[in-house]
């Protein structure tokens, strides 16, 4: 699993600079938020793009969190409740590193989800 290090936005791309490290989910970089044909698009979609990833599961994931990071027109329902469950962990980790302890099973989980449902379709 790689290392994920956590940094005051305005700090990151210092930081990843320094460390020979990717800078993720703050303006202005690769793997950030951007824009397509007037469409937001967020992080986990950059990565998805980046990395050519394809698989019908995580392509439905994609369509979850970006309901739940970003103002789309047809939000898939499930970005509500994705919104409200990071909110919540955010509530009650004691700081980002425990915050993605404890959010990374969910995510597991809802991949699961996604693959059973695009196998249904």
């Amino acid at each position: 699993m790689p290392n994920f290090y956590s940094f005051p936005p305005d700090k990151v791309l210092e930081v990843a600079d320094r460390e020979d490290a990717i800078p993720y989910d703050v303006p202005g970089v690769e793997l950030g938020h951007y824009r397509v044909d007037g469409k937001e698009y967020v992080s986990f979609d950059a990565i998805i793009r980046k990395y050519g990833l394809n698989d019908p599961a995580l392509l439905e994931l994609a369509r979850i969190v970006r309901s739940a990071d970003a103002k789309v027109e047809d939000p898939a329902p499930e970005g509500e409740g994705l919104r409200a469950a990071a909110e919540g962990f955010r509530l009650i980790s004691r700081d980002d590193y425990e915050n993605m302890r404890l959010q990374f099973p969910l995510y597991d989980a809802l991949y699961e989800y996604c693959r059973k449902k695009v196998l249904k379709d």
